[in-house]
């Protein structure tokens, strides 16, 4: 069969259900075979979108995202989703064309290096040098791209090799399983955990997996070990439980941080280094266990004095086998910080003020949100909101990037998650400064007929750094910029467009939106006045009079 017919077999294979992105003329043997298979093929409006809506389709659900681009300026709109993808640990496969390899005609018209340029960006990255590779090198970018730690791979279809008859079958999975943690490893943390005062968990990144997930919950039911957690390990575990203490979404001076400093064994599960993580070492003075698929690269901030590496879901059940509640277990400061964070949490969670306080946004939101429902959050200072005062029920209901943290990606994951959970309600909340960098693929979500609420929260700032300029004692200066209006850009699209005009307006307008259906943009105006006041002063003031 030709080569391109070959691909598209080797990806049907592998389970693809979608392919993202744009064509160009070096893709079109591709596109054809396409044309004849079982994969949709969402055509997007910015290669970026496509890179985006992939990366988020392997995080949800553990296959890889397929993306799709031509070569030149499309390749290189793809390198923020590619970074994205493999900093923030989202399987995804990136599909690039290329001109003709044996002979060209055009000297080097459009034609970078995309292979070399991908290098540092992915796991993994090769040029298809003959249509006999084909179903090796998928199969290998797939392998890559899906085993811990997942990521991004890349390959380049040059136009000729796609167009070459090939005789190759296509290359069957293999069967696999992850290592098992050593039992000495295992046992040496088990017997610092019984011997502890005040142990802790610590979820991170890397522990959110469905497998995981299960075992983590069943480990604290059994033990009554409190926890806390980074911002990509947000619902590993039901924030509504009482143990929960927590959410690392400010670097220091919190009120987490003071469970932090407070624990004698800090059990870190699934610890990404990308994560800007709270400082947990305390050399001589605490004992932190390492429990990940790979061991701990160690640095100026993070050295543990035990490492269980393996299979996490198996680590985590050989620990609950083997701990119980110990008498010598002492929470009882813990939880009178948790009563000082539930308290802080909820002040400000009813105010009226209008524009709307980020205390109150977040409050209603996790108001209208089902227990399953699922953020989308782009980048901006709303994330450290989210992250800190929205409780998380179910893995993966929230999804922000605390790994490359870029703009532009919440509209594109949140279409992404309505097509993996086209029966639960997705809302998409960015700033207005993230929102315009791919608020072109608004007409992709229409044309798509997705269901989907997008909050734009208009302070017409980057209101992230504006915050750290206040921090920094700086003038404000070169962070603001004019908005269009949204409700009748919204509309163009074929969009429902809304206006928020008061603070009580707002459960009832996205309860509407919800019942509706179809694609609603909500313009929000925020009031960030208070951000530097509150983050920066009152939450260390108040979590050291503890």
């Amino acid at each position: 069969m030709k080569a391109s017919d070959l691909l598209v077999a080797a990806l049907e294979r592998e389970g693809v259900e979608y392919i993202f992105g744009i064509a160009g003329e070096e893709t079109l043997d591709l596109l054809e075979s396409l044309r004849k298979s079982s994969i949709r093929l969402i055509v997007t409006r910015h290669e970026q979108a496509a890179g985006f809506m992939a990366a988020t389709y392997g995080r949800l659900t553990g296959k890889a995202g397929v993306c799709l681009s031509t070569l030149g300026p499309g390749a290189t709109n793809l390198v923020t989703a590619a970074a994205y993808a493999n900093l923030g640990a989202m399987p995804m496969v990136m599909l690039t064309g290329q001109k003709p390899i044996k002979s060209r005609l055009q000297g080097r018209f459009q034609i970078i290096d995309v292979v070399d340029m991908m290098q540092s960006l992915t796991k993994y990255t090769r040029q298809i040098e003959s249509g006999d590779l084909v179903p090796s090198l998928i199969r290998e970018a797939f392998r890559r791209a899906q085993e811990e730690r997942p990521g991004a791979a890349h390959l380049e279809l040059p136009e000729d090799i796609a167009r070459e008859d090939t005789k190759m079958p296509v290359v069957e999975e293999s069967y696999v399983r992850r290592p098992l943690a050593e039992h000495k490893a295992v046992r040496r943390a088990v017997d610092l955990i019984s011997h502890a005062c005040h142990p802790l968990l610590l979820i991170g990144a890397g522990a959110n997996r469905k497998s995981t997930c299960k075992i983590l919950r069943r480990f604290v039911d059994r033990t009554g070990i409190p926890f806390v957690t980074t911002q990509m390990g947000k619902g590993v575990i039901n924030e509504d439980d009482g143990r929960f203490l927590g959410n690392a979404a400010l670097t220091s001076g919190d009120f987490v941080h003071r469970v932090m400093d407070a624990a004698d064994v800090i059990i870190n599960v699934g610890h990404d280094a990308v994560e800007k993580p709270p400082f947990i070492m305390k050399p001589g003075g605490r004992t932190v266990i390492h429990v990940n698929f790979t061991s701990a690269e160690s640095d100026p901030v993070y050295f543990p004095q035990v490492e269980v590496v393996g299979d996490i879901a198996n680590t985590i059940w050989q620990f609950t086998e083997e701990l119980t509640q110990q008498e010598s277990w002492d929470f009882s400061f813990f939880m009178t910080v948790r009563e000082h964070l539930e308290r802080h949490i909820a002040d400000g969670s009813d105010d009226g003020r209008f524009p709307l306080l980020p205390q109150r946004l977040v409050a209603d939101v996790r108001d209208v949100m089902p227990d399953d429902g699922i953020l989308a959050l782009d980048n901006g200072i709303y994330k450290i909101w989210f992250a800190r005062n929205y409780k998380a029920r179910q893995p993966n209901t929230v999804l922000l990037d605390n790994a490359l943290a870029s703009m532009g990606a919440g509209l594109p994951s949140a279409m992404a998650a309505c097509l993996v959970h086209p029966d639960r309600k997705v809302m998409a909340i960015c700033g207005d400064g993230g929102y315009l960098m791919n608020a072109q693929d608004l007409e992709t979500a229409v044309r798509l007929q997705l269901d989907l609420v997008i909050l734009v929260l208009n302070d017409g700032a980057y209101g992230m750094i504006r915050w750290k300029q206040t921090q920094m004692g700086f003038a404000d200066f070169g962070l603001t910029f004019n908005n269009p209006d949204f409700v009748m850009h919204a509309e163009s699209y074929g969009a429902s467009g809304h206006r928020l005009e008061s603070a009580g307006e707002f459960v009832p307008l996205v309860r509407s939106c919800f019942e509706k259906r179809g694609v609603h943009v909500i313009d929000v105006p925020v009031d960030y006045s208070e951000n530097d006041r509150i983050l920066h002063h009152q939450i260390q003031e108040l979590s050291k009079q503890i």
